[in-house]
């Protein structure tokens, strides 16, 4: 279990999103870029905490700057049974209750949207917004939506953090 190395002054004083991201950022660095396998192993040697908020940090941090980057990155989770599992349960986790349903709802959208055009999650690309004006505007939507639950999902884990420190941080000094 990697724990991060920061002296209490600092863990106190990072906001709630920066929280989460300074406790995984070993675990990013042993993972990126790296195949599925080595991921896999990484993350399975982390806690049941650490896990979920790792999933949370992958999922977030690929799915916050946009709209096209959110319905390409569930598209992916999708795709990948077991990462999709991951994010859900990290979500339970830390029931997060509004963000499981909002995933839980663009799934479903999507999920409709494939078997309707016949498609599988490995069909699904970027540039489906441009071409698909009704997809468009639930991505859109369900977007904002995500824009709104997001603080509360990073508050939420990052009082988690705080509550549970010894199991995220080593501190120094």
């Amino acid at each position: 279990m990697a724990l991060a190395v920061m002296n209490k002054r600092e863990f106190d004083s990072l906001e709630d999103e920066r929280l989460g991201w300074a406790c995984m950022e070993t675990t990013f660095n042993q993972i990126r870029a790296k195949d599925m396998s080595v991921k896999a192993k990484v993350i399975s040697e982390l806690s049941e905490g650490q896990r979920a908020l790792c999933m949370f940090k992958v999922f977030y941090g690929h799915a916050k700057n946009s709209d096209m980057e959110y319905y390409g990155w569930i598209s992916h989770l999708l795709q990948n049974p077991d990462m999709w599992s991951g994010v859900m349960n990290g979500l339970s986790f830390f029931g997060d209750t509004g963000m499981l349903r909002l995933l839980e709802e663009t799934k479903e959208i999507l999920e409709t949207r494939n078997r309707r055009l016949g498609l599988e999650w490995t069909d699904a690309v970027i540039t489906d917004l441009d071409h698909d004006i009704e997809l468009n505007a639930e991505v859109k939507r369900l977007y904002r939506q995500f824009q709104q639950i997001s603080p509360e999902s990073l508050k939420a884990i990052a009082a988690h953090i705080r509550a549970n420190a010894d199991e995220f941080v080593r501190f120094e000094g």
